[in-house]
């Protein structure tokens, strides 16, 4: 009776030391793959963050740039309306010489001009073509067709604008004279720097140190 128990002990402690090794990898290759599992979880979260970051910075970087934009000192572009204050827009039995005479145009205005799209037309001549209302080879046609048509004044130069069909005969000419937009004015130096001058370094020069600094933070995210 013995014996045949410790026969069958034998036994069974064979068959366990047989699946023991299996077991054994089953587990190691078990923990391998949550390690793994972990690992790549942890570098998503890290790459999540990294890219949550770097839209932070261009979202900081633009408000930046917008703010430095809006804080710089500009001359901002006018848009005349030709013959405003004096009658129907564009029009004939204007003199567009008085209407002109009292204003300043300078390098980025523009002129609007409205009119009877059905009877006139906006050419730009040269000074002859102006002085003698010659139609028949103009500069520039600006003429759309909707009566409503807006001209860049991109150049420092006289433009000479007149209308077709005959109607340059009734006074629908204009003459304007571009010039360089004058420099911002200079504050008068005081002791201690003017009050005007010390509020544009206070922003201003944030401003500045700002945009490098988001700079320089999208850089390293990139």
């Amino acid at each position: 009776m013995c014996s045949y128990s410790g026969a069958l002990r034998f036994q069974t402690i064979s068959r366990y030391s047989q699946y023991k090794p299996t077991l054994y990898k089953k587990e190691v290759l078990t923990r391998v793959l949550e390690r793994a599992e972990l690992v790549t979880e942890s570098r998503g979260q890290r790459q999540t963050q990294r890219e949550m970051g770097r839209a932070a910075t261009l979202v900081g970087l633009a408000v930046a740039l917008s703010l430095a934009a809006v804080m710089l000192p500009e001359v901002a572009a006018v848009r005349y309306m030709v013959g405003a204050g004096m009658g129907n827009g564009w029009a004939t039995n204007v003199n567009y010489t008085i209407w002109a005479q009292d204003k300043h145009f300078y390098n980025g205005d523009w002129l609007y001009f409205v009119y009877d799209r059905n009877q006139m037309s906006v050419l730009e001549v040269n000074k002859t073509g102006y002085e003698s209302c010659i139609s028949d080879h103009p500069l520039v046609n600006w003429t759309r067709g909707a009566g409503r048509d807006v001209v860049p004044l991109n150049v420092t130069r006289p433009y000479y604008f007149i209308s077709g069909n005959g109607f340059c005969f009734g006074g629908a000419k204009l003459a304007v004279n571009v010039e360089n937009p004058p420099p911002p004015p200079v504050a008068s130096p005081e002791k201690n720097g003017s009050p005007a001058s010390s509020y544009q370094g206070q922003i201003v020069l944030p401003a500045v140190f700002a945009v490098g600094a988001m700079w320089d933070a999208f850089l390293r995210f990139c």
